[in-house]
């Protein structure tokens, strides 16, 4: 558990985390040293030209395997997963490539003697049980969508390949994250990055959750901040491993639209609730990462006010020269 990381993978590289994941490692490790992963064969160009890509389908594990023997992969970030909304819709893929999927990987990274292993959890972990006020790290996980169960068996795994095996698994839960790179795919925080854009295109948007709906979440900058520090973090100074607690802020619907209004004064929002309430409801509205700062020194860098401000000036700039693409 204390080799050096050489020759890394990443699973659902073509994702809104996993898109964003690769780049930032293939600037820290070296571009011929990170290879992005995918179904998706169609990729951003700044994935495709800045290093090696290969298919993987992680319900597959032939192709998880010929991917790891011809790059000589010792470390995997699994980013692979059917979200929160898109699992309600399809629980049987979501079961399939959340659980099978993560299964095959680490099974992969056991029987190849890896370095480390990735595996993110969700906030989704939690249910209607859960304290929902700061969300205690070790606390009651009953969640009530596939995708939440999912991640709650991928913690356990991640836990038991720790224990029964030795291998070096971490993972933390993440918040809704927002991104002005990658656009979210079908998740029950897709809201809050479907609003900048719109703000910025259009000057209005439908929120299709309630105005005083809380949620913790998470600008993106800090997302890759936490999961790299997670994963260079000293493995004797863990005492949790693949269910970290990570907070940034917590606001609602009504708050992010009047922190909007603050840079787009003529922003318009209504709110149309739909099916995605209810997972939202069942929810924390904000999280207790101590035991985060405590073991590895998780600190943020972004609230609401400076993440908000960081994302209409660039998706501003980039509708100014006509490159705003959503």
């Amino acid at each position: 558990m204390t080799r050096e990381m050489k020759i890394i993978m990443v699973t659902g590289a073509a994702g809104q985390i996993g898109s964003e994941l690769t780049l930032a490692l293939r600037k820290k490790y070296g571009n011929d040293n990170v290879l992005a992963t995918d179904i998706k064969t169609q990729i951003s160009p700044k994935l495709r030209d800045s290093g090696p890509f290969e298919y993987v389908n992680v319900i597959d594990r032939e192709t998880i395997e010929q991917a790891v023997r011809k790059h000589r992969i010792d470390t995997i970030y699994h980013m692979s997963a059917v979200l929160s909304a898109s699992g309600e819709n399809r629980p049987q893929l979501a079961w399939n490539v959340n659980l099978n999927g993560t299964f095959n990987i680490l099974e992969t990274a056991r029987e190849n003697n890896m370095v480390r292993v990735f595996c993110p959890s969700s906030i989704a972990a939690f249910g209607p049980e859960t304290p929902r006020l700061n969300t205690p790290n070790d606390t009651i996980l009953k969640p009530k969508t596939m995708y939440g169960l999912t991640k709650v068996a991928g913690e356990l795994l991640g836990d038991y390949y720790v224990k029964r095996y030795g291998l070096d698994v971490r993972g933390c839960r993440y918040p809704g994250i927002i991104s002005y790179e990658t656009l979210p795919g079908g998740g029950t925080t897709d809201y809050a990055v479907a609003i900048f854009f719109e703000a910025v295109k259009n000057k209005s948007y439908t929120c299709f959750l309630r105005e005083d709906t809380r949620l913790p979440m998470m600008y993106m900058p800090d997302c890759l901040k936490a999961t790299l520090d997670l994963m260079a973090a000293d493995f004797s100074r863990l005492r949790h491993h693949a269910d970290f607690n990570v907070a940034a802020m917590s606001f609602s619907a009504g708050e992010l639209a009047a922190e909007i209004k603050k840079h787009v004064p003529d922003f318009k929002i209504a709110y149309e609730p739909d099916y995605r309430q209810a997972i939202a409801d069942s929810w924390p509205e904000s999280i207790d990462d101590s035991a985060a700062r405590e073991e590895w020194g998780w600190k943020q860098d972004y609230d609401l006010a400076t993440m908000t401000a960081d994302m209409l000036n660039i998706l501003q700039r980039r509708l100014q020269k006509g490159a705003l693409n959503y």
